[in-house]
């Protein structure tokens, strides 16, 4: 992408050269955490990785077409609902299973403004030393960049939508 070794994106993406390769060859499937970390190094949201590696510059994307990935570790799964044609912003369906938790490191949300809207169940969004309870309808701008943690502590999964605007 950016004409970095292995040994580079390493050092760009805080994960080692070894997990890399791995996830390279096919052997290891990258978790949400470990994606983000990637994608900070590179500057582009996990959406716009995954868009990429799908490939489609389509304006129209009907929700049969939309891609879906799902984290081996949490079972979180998200839904790139835009479409990946070029499009300074990124709208993302985020289902998370009960009792799962996913985190990013502040370095994924450094070039990015985003708001978090809650379509049904309760998420607990922790961001930095701040702790967001967010419930059906809520809304929330995220602010600063800073370690983010996404928590669903109920019984039941939870929807929200990540609307994502991207810094030219």
């Amino acid at each position: 992408m950016r004409g970095w070794s292995l040994s580079d994106l390493s050092e760009e993406s805080g994960v080692s050269r070894a997990m890399i390769h791995k996830i390279e060859r096919g052997e290891s499937s990258p978790t949400a955490s470990l994606l983000g970390k990637l994608c900070g190094a590179f500057r582009l949201t996990v959406s716009s990785l995954i868009a990429r590696a799908e490939a489609g510059g389509q304006r129209l994307v009907r929700r049969a077409d939309q891609q879906v990935w799902t984290d081996p570790e949490t079972g979180y799964s998200r839904r790139h609902v835009s479409p990946a044609a070029g499009s300074p912003i990124d709208i993302v369906e985020v289902d998370l299973p009960a009792g799962a938790m996913v985190s990013y490191p502040a370095s994924s949300f450094v070039f990015l403004r985003q708001c978090i809207s809650m379509v049904e169940g309760e998420l607990t969004f922790i961001e930095g030393d701040l702790v967001h309870e967010l419930a059906t309808g809520d809304c929330l701008l995220l602010g600063p960049a800073a370690d983010c943690t996404f928590h669903n502590r109920g019984d039941k999964a939870c929807r929200y939508v990540v609307t994502v605007l991207k810094a030219a």
